[in-house]
């Protein structure tokens, strides 16, 4: 990818400069290359540069890439085009085989697929998050991981006054739980030693060049991975990796289930599955999916986006969630407050949390200026007028951005940069509900995420377990900026020292 952006970069010197810009400081559609240079001169900061453009143009922009490279954009942060492409007029704005494309690493899980193959999956994910003894499983599951992963870390760090990069160990903390609910494997990557983690590592590195392929017109992604450089021999060699992990992973439940079999031991039907990749399996050797046999490839797929959205949604908020706090500690100590007396364990979590209004709201605030996925894309399917009244067709990739929505003072105010948890309680003490185009965190419409309560749970478990038990101190000078990735990782981690509570 450096090689690209070298090119690229020099193309825009040559024929028009570095700083030059229309009258209104919008990117300025140039003969030949389009308004890509306006695009590459500012990646290093293109969730500040989003910002400025949709608020110059009013929460909508059409964005033209270089001539033939069929690269048109349609970015907006409008609620009422989020509200009629995510629900009014859902079956017109697909995925779309551009997007398609550029996620081929997904496969067909729930993330990268339409029509029937995404209704399966929506069905599965709903049977199995939605049963009734799923969440007790869940608390359990994450009460596991705290006490011997997070909490032996954190005591040993503390012990030895060893700095430690919080985001990593939010990380290790989501990706040994999405294991374990997704195949009833641990991978037992939250420990003292904090081992290496390959598959992990690979993640990020296939979220980062998504977000590269988004930024640079096709023709051009797809000549670097033909000759296999820069960012697409990294994704390449990270596809692998997970490949490597997950196939590894079916492979030992097909053969623990076959041994199931042989010895007669049957669950009964009320009970929950132990994980979902067993539901699935069981399911297609039933012959009860709609889309014939299954297979290993298929399996792999709908693992690795239960990956993307078990691991990085959660440990991606919890991160910034604990840098905000580290800069407002008006809020932990309101925080501690509404903690003050209540003992939270396994088996009294649920009703408990229902009393955790400031913290649920704190965390909403967090999601609101730090969406774990940076932005949205939708492709429609046939010619549509947006109710901005911008004209869209079927060679328009439409963009939303939900880090340059939650800064707009036309939909949150004023006051739309602070961090400020009360902005979430009503006037009777409780959480305030606002439309998912307007926050638009877990999504909207049909597809809004089923894992919302989910990902509300393991937060205010790993949440209330450490303000209660511990002081984050971050480290000084330790540079915090979001790194350029759909998924919003800070680019260098979140370094902290761990102190006992006060």
């Amino acid at each position: 990818m450096e090689y690209l952006e070298i090119f690229l970069v020099l193309l825009s010197l040559l024929l028009f400069g570095y700083s030059f810009r229309n009258n209104i400081g919008l990117p300025t559609n140039w003969p030949i290359v389009g308004m890509l240079p306006a695009l590459l001169i500012n990646a290093h900061r293109i969730h500040d540069y989003f910002i400025e453009v949709m608020l110059k143009s009013q929460l909508t922009f059409f964005l033209k890439g270089p001539w033939f490279t069929n690269m048109y954009l349609l970015a907006t942060v409008d609620p009422a085009n989020v509200h009629y492409i995510m629900s009014k007029n859902f079956g017109n704005y697909p995925k779309g085989p551009k997007l398609n494309a550029i996620l081929d690493v997904l496969g067909d899980g729930i993330f990268n697929t339409d029509s029937i193959v995404w209704q399966y999956h929506r069905k599965m994910a709903h049977s199995f998050l939605g049963h009734p003894k799923f969440h007790h499983f869940l608390v359990k599951k994450t009460w596991d991981k705290v006490e011997n992963g997070l909490i032996p870390v954190l005591d040993h760090v503390l012990e030895h006054s060893i700095e430690v990069d919080l985001q990593d160990l939010f990380a290790r903390f989501t990706f040994d739980t999405i294991c374990t609910i997704i195949m009833d494997y641990d991978p037992r990557s939250l420990s003292v030693d904090l081992p290496r983690v390959p598959s992990s590592k690979a993640l990020d590195d296939v979220e980062e060049v998504i977000f590269y392929r988004h930024v640079v017109p096709s023709c051009v992604w797809k000549f670097l991975r033909w000759l296999d450089v820069g960012e697409e021999k990294k994704h390449r060699k990270a596809w692998e990796t997970l490949d490597d992990f997950i196939y590894k992973c079916i492979a030992m439940k097909r053969e623990e289930l076959s041994k199931e079999q042989l010895s007669k031991q049957k669950e009964d039907n009320d009970e929950m599955s132990n994980d979902l990749l067993t539901l699935y399996i069981k399911q297609d050797e039933n012959h009860e999916t709609p889309l014939g046999n299954l297979g290993d490839k298929f399996l792999r797929d709908t693992i690795l986006n239960f990956f993307v959205a078990g691991r990085d949604t959660t440990s991606v908020t919890l991160t910034w969630f604990f840098y905000l706090l580290s800069q407002h500690p008006h809020v932990v100590s309101k925080i501690k407050k509404e903690l003050d007396g209540i003992i939270i364990n396994r088996t009294n979590f649920k009703e408990v949390s229902s009393k955790l209004v400031y913290l649920h709201s704190a965390l909403c605030e967090t999601l609101r200026l730090y969406p774990p996925v940076v932005f949205e894309a939708k492709s429609p399917l046939e010619q549509d007028i947006l109710p901005s009244g911008y004209h869209v067709n079927p060679n328009m990739e439409i963009i939303f951005n939900m880090y340059a929505m939650g800064r707009m003072k036309s939909i949150w105010g004023d006051d739309c940069y602070e961090f400020k948890p009360e902005r979430w309680i009503t006037e009777q003490g409780k959480v305030r509900h606002e439309p998912s185009y307007k926050f638009l965190a877990f999504n909207a419409g049909p597809r809004t995420c089923l894992g919302k309560e989910m990902a509300f749970t393991q937060m205010k478990i790993i949440a209330a377990t450490i303000i209660q038990n511990y002081d984050i101190e971050p480290v000084k000078e330790h540079l915090v900026v979001p790194n350029l990735s759909i998924i919003l990782h800070m680019k260098y981690g979140f370094k902290v020292k761990v102190l006992r509570s006060q």
